[in-house]
């Protein structure tokens, strides 16, 4: 019982210190990413929290395995170092001992990590693909910011308005690039308003001047207006687009037979398997040598880590490109891993080596 209680407490410290800084530093990356995308007009700059939160979300099960990973290699290579390893191996206890108290801790988080892998996952892409959708399908007049350019939704205008603006139906210091297959112009104005025609919203320009140029002739093509009337279209098309891959449940993806389905399917029921393996790999690796530094387990454990997910995205694009099933892929990487970590598990409880395995060899034969 003591022996039990002990670990699951150690562990449970580890994982709750090293859960909050990779969530921390998670949430600062998508931010800086997301204030990326709300600066080219991707995302709505007041949405920006929303898709950050959401983006966190759905990579909740990745930080799971990895505080999973980190706290076991911490905790144990903690434990070698104070030497209570050598308390508990003195009393009897063996390394695989350590397999089920460690198991008995590791399955919620295996839980809440399937849950979040085939449930959240889907659901927070679909709602971030969501707010991107409502975003570029906007109209341009509701692109233009006052003192900002702005990119229509086709790409072929760039607008601007001077910040001093009468209204929200009115502007000031008008200036508009549209840029077409074989010509190019630039519309200024001193004002403009919004009128609507037919059902239709037009921008009647006041005072201005355009100023227009065509591919492959020579000269520009200079006109001043009193008022010039430009509409501009409404956004958004009638076809919505399809929705990807990662947004579809995980029932929708096993039933399609879609390359691309079946290997988003496969790397979201890998998620809770590659935690599992991660159980038994921190137990496989953790250790410390006094020559090599406190940190010497952690970085293994790290490029172990990311060794691992590199994998898991390769399959998965072996999955969709249609190299290969999903389940058989599941079981090659994580029932492999699974296999090799319960080796080297074994080889370091019983004491194996090389060596001494050459060793008994020799006296056998010698015998």
């Amino acid at each position: 019982m003591l022996f039990d209680s002990s670990i699951r407490k150690e562990l449970a410290r580890s994982f709750g210190a090293t859960l909050v800084v990779l969530v921390t530093v998670v949430m600062t990356m998508m931010l800086i990413r997301t204030l990326g995308q709300a600066s080219r007009g991707n995302v709505n700059p007041s949405d920006v929290i929303m898709v950050m939160g959401f983006t966190v979300l759905g990579q909740l099960p990745t930080i799971l395995g990895l505080s999973l990973f980190v706290s076991v290699v911490g905790s144990l290579s903690r434990m070698y170092r104070d030497s209570e390893m050598v308390i508990w191996f003195a009393s009897g206890r063996g390394l695989i001992s350590f397999l089920p108290p460690l198991l008995r801790f590791a399955w919620p988080v295996v839980a809440v990590i399937a849950v979040l892998a085939t449930l959240v996952w889907p659901w927070s892409n679909q709602q971030v693909q969501q707010l991107r959708s409502q975003y570029s399908q906007r109209s341009d007049i509701d692109r233009i910011a006052p003192g900002e350019f702005q990119e229509s939704s086709d790409g072929s205008r760039v607008f601007f308005i001077d910040k001093d603006t009468p209204g929200a139906q009115a502007a000031s210091n008008v200036f508009i690039v549209t840029n077409e297959p074989n010509s190019e112009s630039v519309t200024s104005a001193r004002s403009a308003r919004l009128v609507y025609e037919n059902g239709q919203r037009t921008v009647i320009l006041s005072d201005g001047q355009r100023v227009e140029t065509q591919t492959g002739a020579p000269g520009v093509k200079i006109s001043e207006f009193k008022e010039y009337g430009l509409q501009l279209g409404s956004g958004g098309s009638s076809a919505a687009e399809d929705a990807s891959a990662r947004s579809q449940y995980t029932h929708t993806l096993w039933r399609s037979p879609q390359p691309a389905y079946q290997a988003e399917f496969g790397w979201r029921l890998g998620l809770p398997f590659a935690a599992l393996n991660f159980v038994v790999l921190g137990l496989a690796v953790a250790s410390v040598n006094p020559r090599a530094g406190n940190s010497a387990s952690l970085m293994v454990a790290l490029l172990a880590f990311i060794v691992y997910y590199n994998l898991m995205t390769l399959g998965q694009s072996w999955v969709g490109a249609g190299r290969i099933g999903a389940l058989s892929f599941l079981a090659l990487l994580h029932g492999g891993t699974l296999a090799a970590g319960l080796a080297v598990l074994a080889a370091r409880h019983h004491r194996w080596s090389i060596r001494s395995l050459w060793t008994a060899r020799r006296k056998e034969m010698l015998s």
